[in-house]
C-alpha cells in the first residue's frame, strides 16, 4: 500500500514556510494504518528488541501499537516534567539554547535491547537525544525507525545505530 496517498500536508504551519505532514489521515484510515504497522514490524522485529521507546508525542502513537503486534513492552521518552515518579534526564542541543528528554528511571534494564520510534525525522537532534538518553540508563539500542524521513535535513546522517523509515519526502 502506498502510505503516501494517507499523509495529508499542510503549509504555512505550525508557522510559515513550513510544510506539516499530518499522520492522523493514516491514523483514520484502519487498512493503511494497519499497513503501517505491519510494514514496521517487519524492519523492527529483525532487530531483536526487547522494548519499544516512543518519543514524545506522535512518537508514542507509533510506538504503542507496534509494541502489541510484536508482544513487546513499551516505554516513553519525554520532555521534562511530564514522566511521574523518578526520572533520568538528558539536555541537548537546539539551535538556539537546549531541551531536556527524560525517562522514567525503572523503564529500561541494563542490556534490554531498544528500538526507539517516531512518527518523523528531520534533523535528528529529538532521535539522538533520545539514544544518548537511552544508553545513559544502559539500553542498548539496536536502531531506530520512523514513518515518515524528511531528505535534505541531515537527520539520517546523525544516526549512530541502523535507522529504517516508511517514506521519504524531499524537501
Amino acid at each position: 500500500m502506498d502510505l503516501t496517498q494517507h499523509i495529508r500536508t499542510i503549509p504555512d504551519f505550525p508557522k510559515p514556510g513550513i510544510l506539516f505532514y499530518d499522520i492522523s489521515t493514516l491514523l483514520a484510515h484502519p487498512k493503511a494504518w494497519r499497513s503501517c504497522v505491519d510494514q514496521l514490524a517487519e524492519t523492527v522485529r529483525t532487530w531483536k528488541p526487547d522494548l519499544l521507546v516512543g518519543i514524545e508525542s506522535r512518537g508514542f502513537l507509533t510506538a504503542a501499537p507496534l509494541a502489541l503486534e510484536l508482544n513487546l513492552g513499551f516505554a516513553m521518552v519525554r520532555k521534562q516534567g511530564k514522566l511521574p515518579g523518578q526520572t533520568v534526564s538528558h539536555v541537548y542541543e537546539l539551535e538556539y539554547g537546549t531541551d531536556t528528554v527524560e525517562i522514567q528511571s525503572d523503564a529500561i534494564q541494563p542490556g534490554q535491547r531498544i528500538v526507539v520510534l517516531d512518527d518523523l525525522l528531520a534533523t535528528g537532534g529529538t532521535m539522538s537525544a533520545a539514544i544518548e538518553l537511552i544508553e545513559k540508563v544502559g539500553g542498548i539500542v539496536a536502531g531506530v525507525a520512523c514513518i515518515i524521513e524528511l531528505n535534505g535535513l541531515g537527520g539520517r546522517d546523525e544516526m549512530t545505530v541502523p535507522f529504517h523509515s516508511l517514506i521519504q519526502y524531499d524537501i
